[in-house]
């Protein structure tokens, strides 16, 4: 697997990188293990220091790390930036709470004292995506860290330089040398590792073969995993919402990261009476959006991170208006250098096409009309992902029905689904298990243990 920075913009190969070798694996995997023995006994109030020193240096030169971010990936450059600074919040988070959330928990019983305790499990190996190539690193390893693990990285391929800028910051900021490191190694060494007995659990964000795939190594081996795979989340607007303020989410749901996200709305599900407005509104914005260079800081819409992204997203879009979907704007690849796709919209789209069937990643929103919140309802968990779901009503009765019955980890109502340092994050069906951020999300990687004393 070619392991490469390739602008996605251009096309150009801006720098390649040689994989390592078993034996560079072998000395990486024995400094974690050495590092931890040591590692899980310092104190709480040093990691914070250390975390701290990391949200400083994310801070500080954020527009470094966006610009490396944008070059790799292709995300417009406002979007790296904010992707930086997010990274610090979540160290900053978890500095201060780590603490908090893994302190002792008394139990009264039968015992004279009882309690429990939550202790660092070892070395984790986290495989990690392309696009969000530092918050989706950050918000495993802030909470790794301040447990008392260590990490290492498998970052996607196309991401090299992030990923060893990653490992640069976590050294910079006092971090002992083993504590976080990147393995720059294709996906056919992940097996190997997860097999390793020096790695006790793994977390993966990617797709779900790939989730899929390292559960089942990681299964034989009687190791923790979590994972965080696809999405293909409902945006719900309903008679009663204020559809000016929907339609003006709905573009930032689904263009954010040039609509590359698990998490991104991609099927919008419209009450009737108010579907022709907000489909107008809808065609009339993305029209005004900027397409151009990510590096410029009034783009809109960059390109997609990779050519095979770019074809599978088409040939989706191509089967879907073959079969009888109506392409309302948009609806084929810019002709210009790099991986340009303009925003979409699909409306009357049949049951059995890929629009109707399978998550879109890129900027394609799929139109859906509906009666009312019974067949919202329905439509939206007619998914297999349940990673998000946002619903828009002004009627509580509504609200407290979308919370209840809407299949997914997380639902935001009158708001855009987006991950938060103080929320657990994560999904469920094939949208994966476990979760991140919050106090469950450090919790993931400990041991539970439970004590009692007489």
């Amino acid at each position: 697997m070619t392991i490469a920075t390739i602008n996605p913009a251009t096309g150009e190969t801006v720098k390649r990188f040689e994989a390592i070798a078993d034996a560079e694996i072998e000395a990486k995997l024995a400094k974690a293990q050495q590092t931890f023995e040591s590692y899980r006994r310092i104190p709480f109030a040093q990691k914070a220091q250390w975390l701290n020193a990391a949200a400083d240096l994310l801070e500080g030169q954020a527009a470094d790390w966006a610009k490396l971010m944008t070059l790799e990936m292709g995300k417009p450059i406002q979007g790296a930036i904010a992707e930086a600074k997010k990274c610090a919040w979540v160290c900053r988070y978890y500095a201060e709470q780590a603490p908090h959330f893994l302190a002792d928990v008394a139990v009264e019983t039968d015992a004279s004292r009882s309690f429990v305790r939550y202790q660092p499990l070892g070395a984790i190996l986290a495989v990690m995506p392309w696009n969000f190539p530092f918050w989706q690193v950050f918000r495993f390893a802030a909470p790794a860290l301040m447990a008392g693990n260590v990490g290492l990285l498998k970052h996607a391929s196309n991401v090299p330089q992030c990923a060893l800028a990653i490992a640069d910051i976590f050294r910079d900021a006092g971090f002992p040398d083993g504590a976080f490191q990147t393995l720059l190694v294709g996906s056919d060494k992940v097996a190997q590792i997860v097999a390793d007995d020096r790695i006790k659990a793994a977390t993966l964000t990617g797709s779900e073969f790939a989730g899929a795939s390292l559960a089942a190594t990681a299964g034989k081996a009687i190791k923790k995993t979590v994972l965080e795979l696809g999405g293909s989340d409902p945006f719900i607007v309903l008679d009663s919402a204020d559809v000016e303020s929907a339609i003006a989410t709905a573009v930032t749901a689904r263009m954010l990261n040039n609509g590359q996200s698990c998490i991104a709305a991609k099927r919008f599900i419209l009450a009737e009476a108010i579907a022709d407005r907000f489909e107008q509104g809808l065609i009339e914005k993305f029209q005004s959006l900027k397409i151009g260079d990510p590096m410029d800081a009034t783009t809109d819409v960059g390109p997609l991170a990779t050519p095979d992204i770019l074809a599978e997203l088409d040939h989706q879009v191509q089967q879907s208006v073959q079969k009888g979907a109506r392409a309302l704007v948009g609806g084929a690849p810019l002709d210009r250098p790099g991986n340009f796709y303009p925003p979409t919209i699909l409306s009357d789209i049949p049951i059995g096409t890929p629009a109707y069937e399978e998550e879109f990643f890129g900027p394609v929103a799929l139109l859906f009309r509906v009666a009312g919140i019974d067949e919202a309802i329905k439509l939206a968990n007619s998914t297999p992902f349940g990673l998000g779901a946002s619903a828009w009503t002004a009627d509580d009765a509504e609200r407290d029905r979308l919370i209840e019955e809407l299949q997914a980890g997380c639902v935001f109502i009158n708001g855009l689904v987006k991950s938060d340092p103080r929320l657990p994050f994560g999904g469920i069906k094939r949208s994966g298990y476990g979760r991140e951020l919050s106090v469950e999300g450090i919790r993931e990687f400990v041991n539970i243990k439970t004590v009692w004393v007489k």
